[in-house]
């Protein structure tokens, strides 16, 4: 499924993993229906585990594109409990750099780094989640898990994405602290049910700093997965671009993929991969 839209059109996803929406919007006010609205986006089901494969493509203005490819995987293991892993393949430069976080229930995640170069798997510290994820416009806080009572939730309508109507969602931190956006808004497409785009805000200005949008969609599996998105620096222009060549769903990953040993051997999860 592709998905076309005019100028003033974007689209989302949610990166290395995707958001999914179940159900209606039941009637009350902003705050109950935002709140149910984002409970249902957590809650629907997604596939036990996840593996794909993926080309990145980083673009800023004035210089020429540069591409790479990487593995992505994760499972959801229990409600809050969610890990995840990406590695790289090609070029040679980046070959061998990994990252695994492992979200638990609460505002509790723990992020690794594997860098080959330095031949030892690093702790990246809360106080980096703002922290480009090798480059990117990906921070290290988009790849965590966000719990629904970790924000303060607000419906604010139907609003026209190109030709589609989507149902929008704006989410703001109880805790100003455990993120690096002030607010957040999810634009939800009502047939996929998928956040077909986000706007990320930051303390320094009224207006977005980051876009998410996605480019293509499609069910696999049984599941409705963005294959194609990009994430745009609103402020540089720079933007990155992340699609999946090839996912597979319920493979039984093992929780051995996980671990910070992993991490550092390059063979773990070709296995797995799609």
């Amino acid at each position: 499924m592709n998905i076309r839209y005019n100028r003033k059109g974007v689209a989302w996803l949610v990166l290395l993993g995707v958001v999914f929406l179940n159900g209606i919007v039941l009637a009350g006010s902003a705050e109950e229906q935002g709140l149910a609205l984002a409970r249902q986006v957590y809650d629907a089901p997604r596939g036990d585990d996840f593996a794909g494969r993926a080309i990145m493509t980083l673009r800023e203005r004035g210089s020429k594109p540069r591409s790479r490819e990487m593995l992505v995987f994760h499972v959801q293991k229990r409600p809050g409990e969610r890990w995840s892993l990406t590695r790289f393949l090609k070029p040679a430069d980046v070959r061998g750099v990994a990252v695994l976080t492992r979200d638990h229930p609460g505002d509790k995640s723990e992020q690794w780094l594997y860098l080959p170069a330095l031949g030892r798997v690093r702790r990246i510290s809360a106080s980096r989640k703002g922290g480009r994820f090798v480059g990117s416009d990906v921070y290290f806080e988009d790849l965590r898990d966000r719990e629904v009572e970790m924000d303060r939730h607000r419906y604010l309508g139907k609003r026209k994405l190109g030709k589609i109507v989507c149902k929008v969602l704006e989410s703001v931190p109880v805790d100003p602290d455990n993120s690096v956006y002030t607010k957040r808004v999810s634009w939800i497409h009502p047939k996929s049910l998928l956040a077909l785009r986000v706007d990320f805000y930051q303390a320094h200005s009224s207006k977005p700093v980051k876009r998410l949008q996605a480019r293509r969609i499609r069910k696999v599996q049984g599941v409705w997965t963005v294959m194609d998105s990009v994430m745009k620096d609103l402020e540089s222009g720079h933007r990155t671009r992340i699609r999946y060549t090839r996912v597979k769903y319920n493979q039984k990953l093992p929780d051995g993929l996980f671990t910070s040993r992993s991490l550092a051997d390059e063979r773990a999860g070709l296995a797995y991969a799609p």
